[in-house]
C-alpha cells in the first residue's frame, strides 16, 4: 500500500518529472532528506518505473494515430507468443492491451501519415501468422490524452 506522503511525491512528480529535489519537497510539505529517500524507495520498489519527456505527438511530425482491434486465429501459445514478441519490436506501437471482447488485442499506433500506416500493415501487421482479423479506427482528433494516474 502507497502512504499519503508517497502519493503527494507521485502527483507531483507526474506534474513536474523535472522538479529538483528540493522543490518537490517544499511541493509535498517535507524535508529534502525525507524527500529524497521516499523517491528512493519508490523507485527501488519499481513504483517509479522510469523518468521520460512527454512529446507533442503532431509537432513531432507524427501526424497519423490509429488504434488496431486484432483478433487471431487461434489462441495457442505458438501465435500468442509470435504476436506479442513481433509487437514488441515495433516503434510504431506505443501501447497494446490483450482485451475482452470482439478483439483480442487493442495497439496504439503513431506513424508520420497514412502512406506510412499502409505501409505498416502491409509490410508487418498482415504478415503475423495467426491473425484473422485487423480492424483500424483513425482518431480524429485527441480529445484527452495521459499518463498521469488520478492520486
Amino acid at each position: 500500500m502507497i502512504e499519503e506522503q508517497d502519493e503527494k511525491i507521485l502527483a507531483a512528480l507526474q506534474k513536474d518529472g523535472r522538479a529538483t529535489n528540493q522543490q518537490l519537497a517544499e511541493t509535498v510539505g517535507m524535508s529534502t532528506s525525507a524527500c529524497w529517500r521516499r523517491v528512493r524507495a519508490l523507485e527501488e520498489s519499481g513504483v517509479i518505473s522510469g523518468y521520460a519527456a512527454l512529446v507533442a505527438r503532431e509537432r513531432a511530425g507524427f501526424a497519423t494515430s490509429a488504434i488496431l482491434h486484432v483478433s487471431l486465429e487461434r489462441h495457442d501459445t505458438k501465435f500468442v507468443d509470435e504476436f506479442v514478441a513481433r509487437v514488441m519490436q515495433r516503434r510504431e506501437v506505443l501501447e497494446c492491451f490483450a482485451t475482452t471482447g470482439d478483439a483480442d488485442y487493442h495497439l496504439r499506433v503513431v506513424v508520420r501519415d497514412m502512406d506510412a500506416y499502409n505501409r505498416f500493415l502491409d509490410e508487418f501487421m498482415f504478415r503475423i501468422p495467426g491473425i484473422r482479423h485487423v480492424r483500424t479506427n483513425v482518431i480524429l482528433k485527441e480529445i484527452k490524452t495521459g499518463v498521469a494516474l488520478p492520486f
